[in-house]
């Protein structure tokens, strides 16, 4: 399935029915885990079975029900690790969704993780996963304008960007970023404040990168 599809159909979900994450879904969960561990230095962990973590009085806050899988995104220590945890746990949450499973960005409404970070590392974010009792809905987005100098006259790889990054799960759904495309064809993304800043500007990095095949600075 084309990215920008499945960006299209993935929305935020809290209630999971107890259903079992398939073998072959782990699996292909857990090789693109690796891979992305080995390419970027992260330790992202994937836990199955554990109903624990989001048993707790901030999960039930946050009105998650029944969810017993989630990511972990784990790394090391330092002034990158939330941009990185969103950028890589972002692909991670597609794949989610190329395979039929649900998921959900969880800051702070969740228990205690079974996965232990290493020496030197530090658990950025968790991310729940599972069969959704529902396929979530969409959310209100802000006008392109006001988060990019997108105009009728840009290009259509940056048109097609900017629909890919106004898909882009943010906490609160705050969208507080900036996308700027300069004369010589370069992209920056830059955060413009609120809570998760940085993750958020990890997920939306990637969302731009995997639509269009452009880092942004």
């Amino acid at each position: 399935m084309d990215i920008l599809e499945l960006m299209k159909r993935r929305h935020s979900v809290r209630q999971y029915k107890t259903d079992r994450i398939e073998d072959e879904k782990r699996a292909e969960l857990d090789s693109l885990c690796r891979e992305i561990n080995e390419k970027s230095g992260m330790s992202i962990r994937i836990v199955y079975d554990e109903p624990v973590c989001f048993d707790s009085p901030m999960a039930h806050y946050g009105k998650f029900t029944g969810c017993r899988n989630y990511i972990d995104v784990i790394g090391p220590k330092g002034a990158d690790l939330d941009e990185k945890a969103g950028y890589y746990g972002e692909q991670l949450v597609l794949k989610a969704q190329e395979l039929g499973l649900n998921t959900c960005w969880a800051a702070l409404t969740h228990g205690k993780s079974a996965a232990k970070p290493g020496p030197g590392e530090k658990s950025s974010i968790i991310i729940a996963l599972g069969y959704g009792q529902h396929r979530g809905l969409p959310r209100k987005s802000r006008p392109v304008s006001e988060v990019s100098n997108m105009t009728d006259n840009s290009p259509e790889w940056f048109r097609r960007g900017m629909e890919a990054v106004m898909l882009a799960p943010t906490a609160v759904n705050q969208q507080h970023f900036r996308v700027n495309l300069a004369e010589d064809g370069s992209v920056s993304i830059r955060s413009t404040g609120g809570i998760c800043s940085k993750i958020d500007l990890g997920i939306v990095k990637w969302h731009f990168e995997a639509v269009t095949g452009v880092k942004a600075l």
